[in-house]
């Protein structure tokens, strides 16, 4: 049973950058459509990016448009977010996930993905 793992979050003061990191084991990403979301406490799992399965074509909330970049390699098998301009309330748990694939309207959707990994805390201080 392949899984996800996400690494590179941490503590960065605002206006710095993070880069995360999924990595798949068990599964060959390029045969799915990936997203991200990130949870801030007693909040709903937001949509932050995604991209398509079968192009680079890539989707972000508006809430982070301009600043965070989503790419896929597919030789290494991972995916990432490029986070820049980083603001306090961008703080969150970050999950990577992937799924079948689909529009728009469903790839921002948590249904739209099947696996996900644990999460990696991003903090932001102001």
């Amino acid at each position: 049973q392949g899984h996800l793992v996400e690494s590179g979050g941490g503590l960065v003061q605002a206006g710095g950058s993070l880069r995360l990191s999924c990595a798949a084991s068990g599964r060959t990403l390029s045969s799915y459509a990936m997203g991200w979301f990130r949870q801030a406490p007693g909040k709903e799992r937001e949509f932050v990016a995604a991209i398509k399965r079968s192009s680079s074509t890539t989707y972000y909330g508006d809430s982070v448009k301009g600043r965070f970049t989503m790419s896929r390699d597919n030789a290494k098998n991972m995916v990432y977010l490029q986070m820049n301009s980083l603001k306090p309330e961008d703080t969150a748990v970050y999950y990577c996930a992937a799924g079948g694939g689909g529009n728009y309207y469903y790839l921002v959707t948590t249904a739209a993905y099947d696996y996900w990994g644990q999460g990696t805390q991003v903090t932001v201080s102001s």
